[in-house]
């Protein structure tokens, strides 16, 4: 495994759409897995491909940080629900350090994935975890939480005080 460079604000290719994956083999485990490990080398809780460079739609998702769970690593994850209900939420990106702003996210979602094995999975999530999957399957379309921030709620964090 290891700890891939993040692409950063500006970077053209975070606009752009990501392909399916046509084959879940060894070299699509590797990334999945050098993503658990680069968005855990970053305190993130979610990370699509397109983050590491990687026009394919590949998602990690790790909203626990504990030993019960396991980081969740999707192969074209797609929304087929999500409830009328939303909330706003703070939201942030590895991509953009220390920025924040509102964001409003669907309270649940269900999504249909393959695993890292290629079987097909579904993932119903609600709260954080829908918000987090909600803005990585977003990056996947070249989407991003800029795009749908509530106007005015924009916030620089300087990582350099306390």
């Amino acid at each position: 495994m290891a700890i891939r460079n993040l692409r950063f604000e500006g970077d053209e290719i975070l606009r752009k759409k990501s392909r399916e994956v046509e084959v879940v083999d060894d070299r699509v485990r590797e990334i999945l897995d050098d993503m658990v490990e680069t968005m855990h080398a970053n305190n993130g809780v979610g990370l699509s491909a397109v983050q590491v460079g990687i026009l394919k739609r590949l998602v990690t998702v790790d909203v626990w940080y504990d030993e019960e769970h396991t980081p969740l690593k999707l192969v074209n994850p797609v929304i087929v629900k999500e409830s009328k209900e939303t909330h706003e939420c703070q939201e942030g990106c590895l991509s953009f350090p220390n920025k924040f702003a509102m964001v409003n996210r669907p309270e649940k979602v269900t999504v249909k994935a393959l695993d890292e094995n290629g079987k097909e999975i579904t993932i119903k999530g609600e709260g954080l975890l829908a918000q987090c999957l909600c803005h990585e399957l977003n990056h996947l379309d070249g989407i991003l939480f800029v795009d749908l921030m509530e106007p005015g709620t924009l916030e620089y964090l300087d990582p350099n005080k306390e």
